[in-house]
């Protein structure tokens, strides 16, 4: 009976050990993703306010070509311009503050 205890607790010590060492290759893992992600972080931020400064020329381009030939929703062209912008600069930001 002390023998059919003995193997019952040496199995349940490697098993412990072995969900033990599972979790820490999945962890380290898990850091390496991080390390991975992180080194991505600031070029596609950057890229992405690059882009929202681009559309802001080219929003600008388009309602002062608008608002020379007098059409009548300038100002609507101009918020739709204006909210796409600030939606990228905003995205690039907060993807910033999010991963540092």
């Amino acid at each position: 009976m002390k023998q059919i205890l003995k193997r019952g607790q040496l199995l349940i010590a490697l098993f412990a050990l072995g969900i033990y060492h599972s979790l820490a290759q999945s962890s380290a893992g898990i850091d390496q993703a991080t390390a991975e992600v992180s080194s991505y972080v600031d070029p596609v931020s950057n890229l992405i306010i690059a882009i929202g400064a681009v559309v802001g020329l080219i929003g600008g381009v388009r309602v002062y070509i608008k608002w020379q030939s007098g059409d009548q929703d300038t100002q609507k062209a101009i918020m739709g311009w204006f909210g796409a912008c600030l939606f990228l600069i905003l995205v690039g930001v907060v993807i910033k503050a999010f991963f540092a």
